[in-house]
């Protein structure tokens, strides 16, 4: 059986033999280690992000773009009955599905490896962080992998220096020429589809946190919208969040009690925090750029349903925020 990286190694292997169509650009260090630009200096392009995100999912998840197809406020006010107006929110939807979530979100798309040095920053993802092990949360998932090759995935504002990925491959436990590292920053079209491409994870990842057993999860979808391209890594960053926080839907196939899933679900959407309701750049700034101010519980999907296979009960929690994310989108064509 192929491990993570050795799954997302094939993928970014199509995505270099595609590069002059997906718009990227593939570098080679002098360590031997593989760049691939997939949104600093190249220009990148929609279906580059929706690979992207498959390799952080380590092609255990599927990644869709429905274009013109976006919910209505209309189909909001649905799902929770708060008066909006009938301004169709229409922008496109991002897709994610996976058959082995906790292995595809937690254990290689999570951002949960912070990489930075004098001159450098940037948030990881991707398989790399299963070979490294550096995080508590593989001691919880029961997973790391040792790999001939490694994959990882950076948020970054610029291409990791020769330096940065030889210490990476050091702590994946591989020669540097075995390392592929796959780079686009937030405010790129391939940043802003990968990292909206994340509704399931974040809602495994505060499930995680707030200590359900995630082996009672089977399978998982989620969708999220699109937000337009932004001039800034600040303002992608707002609009980002914005989309998973107040626009994002998220079904789990779940096996075991009812009753569980009833204490837990309340608290598992972004409107059970204390921060909910305005546009992240909002509370981004009024924390004075710190995340770490940021109630945790914010990070969460909008809207969340249980579907238990073994008793067939369905029971959903949240609710969407279309009034944010026109504020936070602007409005949709």
């Amino acid at each position: 059986m192929l491990t993570l990286n050795e799954r997302a190694h094939e993928l970014a292997n199509a995505i270099v033999a595609d590069a002059v169509s997906l718009g990227v650009a593939v570098h080679t260090l002098a360590c031997g280690a593989r760049v691939i630009d997939c949104g600093v200096a190249a220009p990148g392009s929609i279906e580059a992000g929706r690979r992207l995100a498959e390799v952080c999912l380590s092609g255990l998840g599927s990644v869709a773009i429905i274009k013109g197809t976006g919910l209505t406020l209309r189909e909001m006010e649905d799902w929770h009955p708060i008066p909006f107006s009938e301004l169709d929110l229409a922008f496109a939807t991002v897709i994610v599905m996976s058959e082995r979530p906790v292995a595809a979100c937690l254990a290689s798309q999570y951002a949960g490896w912070e990489i930075k040095d004098d001159t450098f920053f940037a948030m990881a993802s991707g398989p790399m962080r299963a070979a490294a092990g550096r995080e508590e949360l593989f001691d919880v998932i029961g997973y790391r992998e040792q790999s001939e090759v490694c994959v990882g995935v950076l948020e970054a504002s610029k291409l990791p220096p020769d330096r940065v990925c030889q210490d990476l491959a050091e702590k994946c436990h591989i020669a540097p020429e075995r390392l592929t590292i796959l780079v686009a920053r937030t405010c790129s079209i391939v940043g802003t589809v990968q990292i909206v491409a994340r509704s399931l994870e974040t809602a495994l990842h505060k499930l995680h946190v707030l200590g359900f057993d995630l082996n009672r999860i089977a399978s998982g979808f989620g969708t999220a919208p699109l937000p337009p391209i932004a001039d800034s890594d600040l303002t992608a960053l707002g609009r980002t969040n914005d989309a998973i926080l107040y626009g994002s839907y998220v079904e789990l196939s779940v096996c075991g009690d009812d009753a569980s899933i009833e204490q837990i679900g309340p608290r598992v959407p972004s409107d059970a925090s204390s921060d909910y309701g305005r546009p992240f750049a909002e509370i981004f700034k009024r924390y004075d750029a710190d995340f770490y101010r940021i109630d945790p519980m914010l990070f969460s999907p909008a809207f969340i349903a249980f579907v238990n296979r073994d008793t067939g009960k369905r029971q959903q929690f949240g609710r969407m925020g279309p009034k944010v994310l026109v504020e936070s989108f602007g409005s949709p064509p």
